[in-house]
């Protein structure tokens, strides 16, 4: 049941990250990225992340802010428009993902604890 649980984790975080990174570029960038594109990126953005928190995810702050630089560098490597337009994507990306997933919770699907912030 632990490996179903885990499939089902990734999924509902892929779909968030597509559906976050799709809002961003067409915010930010405005252009029509396509879900397929937004997808790519949002698992190459993921594992980047994991591959960095990994290595260096044990030093205090260093080690999220290298993660943070390497997941808008993918942005950045998949989109037009520089760092910049890539923070900012990024930004709306985490925006929309944090609304759904807080909108999700309201609802009883998820825990506010999925979350990282305290139940009220």
């Amino acid at each position: 049941m632990a490996v179903l649980d885990s499939v089902v984790i990734f999924l509902v975080a892929l779909v968030l990250g597509t559906i976050g990174i799709y809002a961003g570029v067409r915010l930010v960038a405005d252009r029509d990225v396509g879900y397929v594109n937004a997808a790519i990126t949002a698992l190459l953005g993921a594992i980047a992340w994991g591959v960095v928190s990994y290595f260096v995810g044990f030093l205090p702050i260093l080690g999220a802010l290298l993660a943070l630089i390497v997941w808008i560098g993918v942005i950045n490597w998949r989109y037009p428009g520089g760092w910049l337009t890539a923070a900012g994507i990024g930004f709306v990306a985490w925006l929309v993902v944090f609304v759904i997933q807080y909108a999700l919770a309201l609802v009883g699907l998820i825990t506010t604890d999925a979350l990282g912030i305290p139940g009220v």
